[in-house]
């Protein structure tokens, strides 16, 4: 699941730590994609402060529910339906459809928590500018982070400029993942392809928007059953 669908099992958690932490996997994974670290694997006496073991609850929730989902029927078969549909768009491309498919499905959930007001991406952002620097460093620091200075400029830059609240839009979702896949290919989408794209989207949105819900509440039956 992408930021604003682990989010929502966060959205009424008073713990700004317990958030940041359901953020950071997928944090770092943006700042470099390169990048490993493993705090579920740290010995728990390293996080001796009350704070890093807050950071720490959030990301192994973070792992759960990103397990929960992709083992899913609904993924698996949305995953699939979605490849199919991007297949044509993508066929003149270096992109992988199941791995265009499977970051689109994420998005999609995301914009739909958006413009059916599931969320308050104001508070989030709230509740991230409330964790204090130096908690996160040493966090960061204990997991042995290869460059904290880039990791912050990166996440600084994530808080200010709000790009979550685009989500609401398929044409932001497009150059959303058109971005994404930069990582990997050069030029990978022509604007004729962004536009079937923003097309295959908002079609999909709306397929899903009579569901999407029941994932989330499956999600969070198994969350309090755990």
């Amino acid at each position: 699941m992408n930021f604003l669908s682990h989010y929502y099992f966060d959205r009424n958690n008073a713990n700004s730590y317990q958030v940041l932490g359901a953020f950071l996997p997928d944090l770092v994974k943006n700042a470099n994609k390169h990048w490993n670290i493993y705090p579920e694997k740290q010995n728990h006496n390293l996080f001796s402060h009350h704070n890093h073991t807050h950071l720490l609850k959030g990301w192994k929730k973070h792992l759960l529910v990103d397990k929960l989902f992709h083992s899913s029927d609904f993924f698996l078969h949305h995953q699939h339906q979605l490849k199919l549909e991007l297949l044509e768009t993508l066929k003149t491309t270096a992109i992988k459809p199941f791995f265009l498919a499977h970051i689109s499905l994420e998005l999609l959930l995301d914009s739909l928590l958006l413009t059916n007001q599931l969320i308050n991406v104001e508070q989030l952002y709230q509740q991230l500018n409330q964790v204090n620097d130096h908690d996160l460093i040493s966090f960061l620091e204990i997991n042995k982070l290869e460059d904290i200075p880039k990791f912050l400029k990166f996440y600084a830059s994530f808080k200010n400029e709000k790009y979550l609240l685009a989500y609401a839009d398929a044409d932001k979702i497009s150059y959303s993942l058109k971005r994404i896949c930069m990582r990997v290919w050069d030029k990978p989408l022509s604007p004729q392809q962004e536009t079937e794209l923003t097309y295959i989207l908002l079609q999909y949105k709306l397929k899903l928007s009579q569901d999407f819900i029941f994932i989330f509440a499956h999600i969070a039956k198994s969350l309090n059953n755990d």
